[in-house]
């Protein structure tokens, strides 16, 4: 008792009961957590118990979720005409028993976006993902969307873009999503893009670099750069730099970039060691699409890693992924024997929702 007094923890008649200064709270999905209005923090665990817990069930007849100004979720209780911040269902919340660490990985090929992101309130973030109209894109716009953060797909389809919105929508009236343009193969684009992003003045905590050409026959772009080498990595690459001060100012920040384990089948160097940059956007003799792809891979694993060196001190991480065999997906769509080999393999893969 003399322990729990010293830590500000004094006896109660209930070990569930919160000491003096600590109030219950519930996420939109459901999580409960603790707010210590002395220190102003919050935590997942029982001040007292340690343990995490989630409401159970729907809310009653009559009651509806809700989110003020400042993002904080509340309650209507529409028959008895009131409004409160204590979630109804806390009376019938259920422990949370997190099995001990294993060495076998927390998330494996039958996770689920959501569950990814459970427990988590990103209410208050702003994030930005391109390429968010389809495929594991908008499934990564949507789980933060979900989970309260205010979310704004970077796309060059508007039309596409602004479906990908509604869909979200659907799922959720109140989620905070917009579509905005960006055409990654137009410089121009992705200046007017930083610049119309700017002018909202809001942080900006999530960029995730999504968008990929994949089998592109070859072409320039209007800049006069190989397609799949600007839309894959140079479109990025002057993205992040235009929009570097905004993460820098909203730290704790995170840049997300989605590469892809064929960035290990190639090589950017010439045989004296020293970067060849012919490789990079190569002229129509020497383009092979499969390659040109990895390439723009392998420049995504650099970029990301020195990114992180260099921003890493000044709050904003940087981490570059490979999705897992994500096969089924909208890359295929440029030539008609990727299509063939993708659908042959499907079963053998993820779908877009793992």
């Amino acid at each position: 008792m003399a322990a729990l007094r010293y830590a500000g923890l004094d006896d109660t008649d209930s070990e569930d009961e919160l000491p003096p200064g600590w109030e219950e709270r519930t996420t939109k999905d459901g999580w409960v957590y603790y707010a210590n209005h002395t220190e102003e923090k919050t935590q997942w665990e029982h001040p007292k118990t340690g343990k995490r817990k989630r409401v159970a069930g729907d809310l009653p007849y009559g009651w509806e979720q809700e989110t003020d100004e400042n993002g904080q979720v509340f309650f209507v209780d529409h028959i008895n005409k009131r409004t409160t911040y204590l979630d109804p269902r806390l009376a019938f919340t259920v422990d949370d028993n997190p099995t001990k660490p294993t060495t076998r990985q927390r998330y494996d090929g039958s996770t689920t976006a959501m569950e990814i992101l459970q427990g988590r309130d990103f209410t208050g973030k702003v994030v930005i993902v391109t390429g968010a109209n389809s495929g594991i894109g908008f499934e990564t716009a949507k789980s933060f969307a979900l989970h309260g953060a205010h979310v704004i797909l970077a796309c060059r389809n508007m039309a596409r873009a602004n479906e990908a919105v509604s869909r979200i929508l659907e799922e959720w009236h109140k989620a905070k999503v917009e579509a905005m343009t960006l055409d990654l193969a137009l410089l121009r684009s992705v200046q007017h893009f930083a610049e119309a992003f700017k002018a909202k003045n809001v942080p900006l905590h999530v960029l995730v670099c999504n968008a990929a050409a994949f089998a592109l026959p070859w072409s320039l772009t209007k800049d006069g750069l190989e397609t799949t080498f600007q839309v894959n990595h140079l479109g990025h690459f002057y993205l992040v730099q235009l929009l570097q001060d905004v993460l820098c100012h909203s730290a704790p920040a995170r840049v997300v970039v989605v590469s892809s384990e064929s960035h290990r089948f190639t090589d950017i160097n010439d045989s004296s060691g020293k970067l060849d940059f012919s490789r990079l956007s190569p002229s129509k003799n020497d383009y092979w699409a499969m390659l040109a792809y990895n390439r723009s891979k392998l420049c995504n694993v650099l970029f990301s890693n020195e990114l992180h060196r260099r921003l890493s001190p000044r709050g904003v991480t940087s981490n570059a992924l490979h999705p897992g065999n994500m096969m089924y997906s909208s890359l295929h769509r440029n030539w008609w024997v990727y299509t063939l080999l993708f659908t042959l393999v499907r079963p053998f893969t993820k779908s877009m929702v793992l």
